[in-house]
């Protein structure tokens, strides 16, 4: 779970320390680390973590942190996993804060989104370079102390849009073979550059379309279908074909690839599918159907590919909206060998000894439970970093709260005043209607 917080060079800070010790005390086994950029072009955000030679002491302090910690708390750190997830947010690049967008191909919704619309399509000698990135970045997690090292292929950053440049010429487009070469390369890169490092890959293993609220604040497809630019979607814009991720999991396979995450869509413009919540963040929209929907069709595409691709650990994502259901849940999937594991993102925010307290037998501490207010993500949205402001006592009491609080009551007043202003204008052509009416003959 991203927190927004490193320092302005990409190194962890005081908050991203305090957020990952938490995670090593929590009393789960596999702490898979945040989004952290290869290169400082591709961060999402200014604030977001990059590893590199400069950055690199900071990241092995953060790995020795983690397992001191740990062992403090659970007497040994002997069955610790901790890896780091590597990006390039690509057409939602952030650098400084505004969009410095680098994009795969041109998108007919998205690139107005992002104002991509100038933005120079990346080259195929650019994506070379960009490899050697990710491979220089996994030789460094390796020498701070990871486990493992995630290829970031989801939510519609680089590697994610990549799978779905059906319509980019060259060598990383067009088939199934092109679209994927990115990810080998990168894999292949690194099984010689840092052996002995395992290798993840946390995927959208399906999209949607972009979604809008619409007038009553409610989700709605951005287009009417067909859309082909969903990887795992069936050409509807909002429906699932997993043929073609069936086909990477099998590279995946064939690579040596120890880890799969799963998860969905994008949070920049289909956020229900892959974080169902039923209080929307500030940029977002009411959910278009019972959010269980969005939870039950996550589990279901996860335990599809568990089925067929047994030599990977499949982790398991989108748990937190079951709240107080969670544990029951968690233990039923993984009993029927419908997942291996399950991972716990927003949650850890407000409850990280959640997984103490199930395996230990000891009921929920309901004040703590998660509750999708969203506003972990509102947060950085409006500039802030991210974290549990509702339930995390730290954060209800930082001066980022005064800041949200602020912020998500000027968004509210703005749509009100908008709201106004859309009545306004719709009476007075309803009273120009009817007065041409009474003037016209006839009536």
């Amino acid at each position: 779970m991203e927190g927004w917080d490193g320092e302005p060079d990409g190194r962890p800070s005081d908050l991203t320390r305090r957020r990952w010790l938490r995670f090593a005390q929590s009393g789960a086994k596999l702490v898979w680390g945040e989004a952290t950029a290869v290169r400082p072009d591709g961060r999402a955000n200014p604030r977001q973590l990059v590893l590199t030679e400069a950055t690199l002491p900071g990241f092995a302090a953060l790995v020795s942190g983690v397992i001191d910690s740990h062992e403090a708390a659970h007497g040994s750190s002997d069955d610790l996993v901790v890896g780091l997830q590597l990006t390039h947010s690509g057409r939602f690049s952030r650098p400084e804060g505004e969009f410095r967008p680098r994009i795969a191909y041109r998108h007919p919704l998205l690139d107005e989104r992002v104002s991509a619309g100038d933005a120079a399509v990346l080259s195929d000698d650019e994506i070379k370079r960009l490899i050697d990135d990710f491979v220089t970045a996994g030789r460094l997690a390796r020498e701070a102390g990871f486990d493992f090292v995630d290829i970031k292929h989801c939510h519609g950053y680089l590697g994610h849009e990549l799978l779905s440049a059906r319509s980019r010429a060259g060598a990383y487009g067009g088939d199934l073979e092109g679209r994927t070469r990115f990810l080998r390369s990168v894999l292949e890169g690194l099984r010689h550059a840092a052996p002995g490092l395992l290798r993840a890959v946390r995927l959208s293993a399906y999209d949607f379309m972009p979604f809008s609220a619409g007038g009553d604040g409610v989700g709605r497809p951005d287009a009417p279908g067909p859309y082909d630019h969903a990887f795992g979607g069936d050409g509807t814009g909002t429906g699932v074909d997993i043929d073609e991720p069936h086909q990477l999991l099998t590279m995946l396979e064939d690579l040596g690839v120890e880890l799969l995450s799963v998860t969905a869509g994008s949070p920049y413009y289909c956020p229900h599918i892959q974080r169902p919540a039923y209080f929307p963040p500030s940029d977002g929209y009411l959910p278009p159907s019972d959010p269980l929907v969005d939870v039950a069709r996550l589990i279901g595409v996860t335990a599809e590919l568990k089925a067929r691709h047994r030599r990977l650990t499949v982790v398991g994502s989108g748990y937190s909206y079951l709240q107080e259901w969670l544990p029951n849940v968690a233990q039923r999937t993984v009993r029927d060998g419908a997942v291996d594991l399950v991972g716990l993102g927003r949650m850890m925010l407000s409850y990280p000894a959640l997984p103490s307290d199930v395996l230990a037998g000891r009921a929920l501490d309901r004040r703590l439970i998660c509750r999708t207010f969203s506003d972990c993500t509102t947060g950085p949205r409006v500039g802030l970093v991210s974290g549990c402001y509702p339930l995390d006592d730290f954060y209800k009491e930082s001066p980022y709260r005064a800041e949200l609080t602020a912020a998500k009551q000027a968004k509210r007043q703005a749509e009100r005043q908008a709201g106004l202003t859309a009545a306004k204008q719709a009476g007075q052509q309803a009273e120009q209607q009817h007065s041409a009416r009474r003037r016209s003959p006839g009536s």
